[in-house]
């Protein structure tokens, strides 16, 4: 059973590497492609405040992330194996996605791949799904993580126009000279943005975790340790480090040409929706966010500048996430019945 607990928390561990560099590589994208930064300064600065933001950010997502599922009644072993399959098919999805260069969501991936493992080996009746308690005015369970991750990419949408256009209105008749000094404001704003993307997508992992250690018996409470936090926290950070740079592309240059007021308005817009998302306890996908934010801003200067073939690729990636890291995850969870004779 210890082999079997220590084996899912390295899975665990590995998805929270792999959405270092597939998520994060958004936060780098925009800095990148407005010349603010060379690449090895900004996956350092990147780096160092995408391992503060677990550590200082709270644990409500991760509260979040570690109750939508229900693991008890089925037997420590069983549950185990469900979660390690549902955190398999969501590590075989970023693979996946990142090996082309699309820009999907670790999030959704997650969710997807947690929820798919446990439908297809104990019933639907042990996801919370939270409708009974929507109709209560609670957004709870599988209802809030889906509000979290369809409206805020609306949210980003809409505050990047929002502040774009203001910003725009600031700086009217300013030199081209004020480009300087918004490269510079980006070492905060990507500083920002990466704090915020770990305080949210670290606590992720850190929930799933714990959740590994409750129904391993070695954890009497859901509370998360601090060994966890720092082990996400450094998970991510490298995974920062290892790259990412096909999603850079894609993220950067791919969606709207960025200067440098487009980059410092879209960190400034993805960190404040990210972060809020993060101290509510919601978790969001950076992925959307930061396109999303992209896209606002695109779109409050030139409608038909903003790439928007490249944009519907993209949201066409983020339908698929859910139901296929979903069914990778069934079809580990289908392997598993089968040839190991578990669940």
């Amino acid at each position: 059973m210890l082999a079997l607990i220590v084996i899912t928390i390295a899975v665990i561990i590995l998805f929270d590497f792999t959405n270092g560099f597939h998520d994060a590589s958004n936060i780098v994208a925009t800095v990148i492609a407005s010349r603010a930064m060379t690449p090895v300064q900004a996956v350092c600065v990147v780096a160092l405040f995408e391992f503060l933001g677990p550590l200082l950010g709270g644990t409500a997502v991760a509260d979040t992330i570690g109750g939508f599922v229900r693991l008890e009644g089925i037997g420590e072993q069983g549950a185990l194996v469900i979660v390690l399959c549902g955190i398999l098919g969501a590590v075989l999805w970023n693979l996946f996605t990142w090996r082309y260069g699309v820009p999907s969501s670790s999030s959704h991936a997650l969710v997807g791949g947690l929820a798919g493992a446990v439908m297809v080996s104990v019933g639907s009746d042990h996801v919370l799904w939270g409708l009974e308690e929507l109709k209560n005015g609670h957004l709870t369970g599988v209802t809030k993580i889906l509000a979290a991750l369809f409206l805020s990419p609306l949210l980003g949408f809409v505050l990047g126009f929002t502040i774009h256009r203001l910003a725009r209105f600031l700086l009217r008749g300013a030199h081209p000279s004020v480009n300087r000094p918004l490269r510079r404001v980006q070492f905060l704003t990507a500083a920002g943005l990466a704090f915020a993307h770990g305080a949210n997508d670290a606590q992720k992992s850190m929930g799933i975790i714990t959740l590994v250690l409750v129904t391993g018996g070695m954890l009497p409470e859901f509370q998360v340790p601090f060994w966890v936090i720092v082990t996400c926290a450094s998970a991510l950070t490298l995974g920062i480090l290892s790259g990412g740079w096909r999603i850079v592309r894609t993220v950067g240059f791919g969606i709207y040409k960025l200067g440098p007021l487009h980059a410092v308005d879209a960190q400034l817009t993805a960190a404040t929706v990210i972060f809020s998302s993060a101290l509510a306890g919601a978790p969001v996908s950076t992925t959307h966010v930061v396109s999303s934010s992209i896209m606002g801003i695109g779109a409050s200067e030139h409608v038909r500048a903003v790439r928007w073939q490249k944009a519907k690729e993209i949201v066409g990636a983020w339908l698929v996430t859910l139901p296929g890291a979903g069914l990778m995850a069934a079809a580990l969870c289908a392997g598993a019945r089968y040839f190991l004779k578990i669940l």
